[in-house]
């Protein structure tokens, strides 16, 4: 996973708490109301059974006044009116009720009311369970995160260290890459000079050889003299801190070979110049003197 998909999960998840603590904190207003509507229905509940018995009392005084004043009424309208002929009624089944029981009303009502009540307690004891899995839910979440971000910051820890190894081992690679480069060039440059100085050596022998009793010349003394004070090199058993010494010694003797050489070529050239200077000057006065040589014959 990258860390952009990581960031994005991170993300997705704080969203997630988010939303499911509102819900939590709506799930909670709504609790709050159905309990005041429960207490409401619990106290509707109350004030109807103590109003019941006034009810019943007052209902069976009226029915038993008009049960008076029906039979009052029909006396006299019996005395008044003659008998009417009888009417027979059809055979009709009234419902049966049980024997011994009677039918209340109240009861059912209260039963009813028991019964919602028994329903409303159980939804609001679900409605607690699922809040509190939901906030067990969201505690485990928020653990997970932080879990995560910790696993985060170990794994970028441990990135970090593997990008410094491999820088480091990147650095001594190349030094030894160098180290070696160097070293090869200091062993070809050493075997060149050494074939060089050989060379050198064996055509001076030749050319001694072929001049056999000649007289020896200035140069060719100090070609001698030179031969003779010229050094081996006696690299082969050195070791590689050794030919690192040797090489920096003969870099250093090459470099002040030159920086002599420079000094005596421009000395060269001074003096050659000085010398053209002063034959100018000594055919200019030869010139002249011949004039007055001449001048004077004349």
């Amino acid at each position: 996973m990258s860390d952009n998909e990581e960031a994005e999960y991170e993300e997705h998840e704080e969203e997630v708490v988010e939303n499911e603590q509102v819900e939590v904190e709506e799930e909670v207003e709504v609790e709050e109301e159905v309990e005041e509507e429960n207490e409401g229905v619990e106290e509707e509940v109350h004030d109807e059974e103590e109003e019941t018995p006034a009810d019943e009392e007052d209902e069976e005084k009226e029915t038993t006044q008009e049960a008076d004043a029906d039979e009052e009424l029909d006396e006299g309208e019996e005395e008044a009116k003659p008998k009417p002929k009888l009417f027979v009624m059809p055979n009709l089944v009234p419902p049966k009720i049980p024997d011994g029981e009677k039918v209340d009303f109240d009861d059912i009502h209260r039963k009813r009311m028991e019964k919602d009540l028994n329903e409303l307690q159980t939804l609001i004891e679900v409605h607690f369970e699922s809040r509190k899995k939901e906030e067990e839910e969201l505690v485990s979440l928020k653990d997970r995160i932080d879990k995560r971000r910790a696993e985060r910051a170990e794994q970028q820890r441990i990135r970090s260290d593997r990008e410094k190894e491999r820088q480091k081992r990147l650095e001594e690679e190349k030094a030894r890459k160098e180290e070696e480069e160097a070293k090869k060039k200091a062993e070809e440059d050493a075997k060149k000079m050494k074939t060089l100085t050989s060379l050198h050596f064996g055509g001076y022998m030749l050319k001694s050889e072929r001049r056999g009793g000649k007289k020896q010349t200035e140069r060719e003394k100090k070609k001698k003299i030179l031969s003779d004070r010229r050094k081996s090199l006696d690299i082969d058993d050195l070791g590689q801190d050794k030919l690192k010494e040797k090489a920096n010694e003969l870099w250093k003797w090459l470099h002040q070979l030159e920086a002599e050489k420079f000094e005596l070529q421009y000395r060269f050239q001074r003096q050659k110049y000085e010398v053209n200077v002063l034959r100018n000057r000594v055919s200019d006065h030869q010139k002249t003197s011949k004039r007055t040589k001449r001048g004077l014959r004349k």
